[in-house]
């Protein structure tokens, strides 16, 4: 397992980063608009040399927990744990690390090894997976799609992402662009999935490919906005992933990260789903823990009206909570005998948190009162003209002026903060909202026959079987199709 030293090192490969509104990074590193995230991401590599997170991180026999092969619910427990430790301690805004990495590479081997027509490829596949493992490589994931440019041309032979330019011996030659996708700037690798429609001799063209590879170049969105002042920004100063895009101009991918797949095959959501739910669910959590403290900061924990609005935010996140560990404990099994959670509880828990997130931040706005708005800074206190007038206002109850103040930051940047709402769009548009979860959960839960034919054995006479088979077997609504407008 490499350190926080090494990773930091590794970022300065040559990689070609665009970040909008600052324009050509030369360092990822160095430069303000990346280098507190690399840092971030830094003390996460160190994490694993730490006495104090070794028994959350770390096996028996010294690996990382995160690259446990999971065979059984106790191992989807423990990663669980160790998931849910990693992200509440950044409310759920560093989605993708290495644990996560391991994931989307262990997807990617079990959907070649579904699609059963290149051994070469399974080799391959298991072979990159178990050195994301041993290694700590930094692989994060583009489901390929197309930007919006690409998706308007006139021509639909001309609307997918990415097109084949060159064959070889040694592999493919790529261009096009694939669009938005999280942390491309401090990854090593992205693997690039079926949704960028690139065909050759008939199959789906799915691979991985390093940030620094010859022909590629990352543009991230704009920095979230922030106060230099870490005491304003606590949660936004350190933790902005940066999504982007990813261009590609005759880039060569050898043929051993190359993995053909059919079209219509998922090669990552068995285990992605439920890492993302864990980041829903850290931010829920955090959002909770800063409800109870605040109603301690205020005053508030003997008033009715705050005990019921706790209440209700402990009811939603213990809900999803609930829902991870039943995924856990009633697993399923791929043929080749890995565990991966039960999709029908992680679809009723992503349900319940998409519909309780903003409930959960309205709460959080309330909670603190108008207090909330007009917090001071660390450096308002240390004034000689008005710290002693805030030190009068804001103290009292067992905290200091500087403690409360400290409290109401970290709040107003988890709730209203540009980062806070950075991460409300993308987990909006990520995998499609509740209507797509829906449909997922309409797709997934097995159970229609068996509970409709049960309360029938129960009448006294005979019924007719019931049938409702067509229920998970109709498609699944369609995410929103951008194209050129219809001429009429």
């Amino acid at each position: 397992m490499r350190t926080g030293v090494d990773y930091r090192t590794s970022l300065r490969d040559g990689r070609r980063i665009w970040v909008m509104n600052d324009g050509l990074v030369e360092d990822v590193a160095t430069h303000p608009a990346t280098s507190a995230m690399v840092e971030e991401y830094v003390t996460w590599y160190d994490r694993h040399f730490d006495l104090a997170w070794r028994e959350t991180l770390v096996t028996e026999s010294g690996t990382p927990v995160w690259g446990i092969l999971p065979r059984s619910a106790a191992d989807l427990r423990r990663l669980g744990r160790s998931y849910s430790a990693t992200t509440f301690i950044n409310a759920g805004n560093v989605t993708h690390t290495p644990a996560y990495g391991h994931l989307i590479a262990l997807g990617v081997e079990t959907t070649v090894r579904a699609y059963g027509k290149f051994p070469a490829q399974i080799e391959n596949a298991a072979a990159y997976r178990a050195s994301v493992a041993e290694t700590g490589r930094f692989l994060t994931f583009s489901s390929g799609a197309a930007t919006i440019g690409y998706r308007l041309r006139p021509d639909p032979a001309e609307r997918n992402a990415l097109r084949v330019v060159k064959e070889t011996p040694e592999g493919l030659f790529i261009s096009g662009k694939v669009g938005m996708h999280t942390s491309p700037a401090y990854a090593e690798d992205v693997y690039v999935g079926a949704n960028s429609s690139c065909e050759h001799n008939g199959h789906r063209v799915t691979f991985i490919v390093p940030i620094n590879a010859a022909g590629v170049t990352v543009l991230c969105r704009k920095v979230s906005v922030r106060d230099p002042n870490p005491f304003l920004s606590p949660l936004s100063s350190r933790n902005d992933e940066l999504d982007g895009q990813m261009w590609f101009d005759n880039v060569f991918i050898p043929n051993d990260r190359l993995f053909f797949l059919d079209a219509n095959l998922d090669p990552i959501a068995r285990w992605l789903f439920w890492h993302q739910l864990y980041c829903w669910l850290a931010k829920g959590d955090f959002a909770l823990g800063l409800g109870l403290a605040l109603a301690d900061a205020m005053g508030l924990t003997q008033q009715a009206p705050t005990i019921e609005l706790l209440i209700d935010m402990i009811t939603d996140v213990q809900t999803v909570r609930t829902c991870l560990i039943a995924a856990e404990l009633d697993p399923s099994f791929t043929p080749e005998g890995y565990c991966y959670t039960n999709h029908d509880h992680i679809a009723v828990g992503s349900i319940a948190m998409l519909n309780a997130r903003q409930r959960l931040t309205e709460t959080l706005r309330i909670l603190p009162g108008s207090s909330l708005i007009v917090a001071p800074s660390d450096t308002d206190l240390a004034s000689a003209e008005v710290g002693a007038g805030l030190e009068e206002s804001f103290s009292g109850g067992g905290y200091s002026a500087r403690q409360r103040a400290a409290l109401l930051q970290m709040a107003w940047d988890h709730v209203g903060s540009s980062l806070d709402a950075r991460e409300s769009v993308y987990e909006l548009h990520a995998n499609g909202g509740i209507p797509i979860w829906r449909s997922r959960l309409r797709r997934s839960f097995g159970r229609y026959n068996e509970l409709a034919n049960a309360v029938l054995k129960e009448i006294n006479f005979a019924m007719p079987a019931v049938d409702v088979s067509s229920i998970p077997a109709a498609p699944m609504m369609p995410r929103r199709q951008v194209g050129p407008p219809v001429k009429t």
